[in-house]
């Protein structure tokens, strides 16, 4: 039998999921569920009704762009700090996104996909 550390399965797990799909689709039903969100993404463009949003080349292209962040820090537990860090710039001091908007409560990260309605593994 096979034993896999933590790191191996989360790994393995992140390997299974469909980034550019699931990506997509978990932001898209993020804006649609919390319309207030969407005040942070003006410059995409039509994001007036659910089809729009679900649609958005723009918002499928972020969404896909947000879990490929994630598998990098996936692939860098031991560096998350370093991964993240432009990344943080970036949100912070030039898009002035709050900090607060990115907090995950401990044991959250991985299900969050699950909380806004979509199985990573495209079920």
């Amino acid at each position: 039998m096979v034993h896999l550390t933590a790191e191996e399965k989360v790994t393995a797990l992140w390997n299974k999921v469909d980034v550019g799909k699931i990506g997509g689709e978990a932001l898209g039903r993020l804006l649609v569920v919390y319309p207030w969100t969407q005040r942070f993404f003006d410059s995409f463009g039509d994001l007036s009704s659910a089809d729009a949003v679900m649609g958005n080349p723009k918002v499928k292209a972020h969404g896909a762009k947000v879990l490929q962040s994630m598998g990098d820090g996936i692939k860098n537990l031991d560096n998350l700090k370093g991964t993240f860090s432009k990344l943080s710039e970036l949100h912070c001091d030039k898009l002035h996104v709050d900090p607060e908007n990115f907090r995950v409560s401990p044991g959250e990260g991985p299900l969050l996909p699950f909380r806004v309605g979509v199985s990573p593994f495209g079920l």
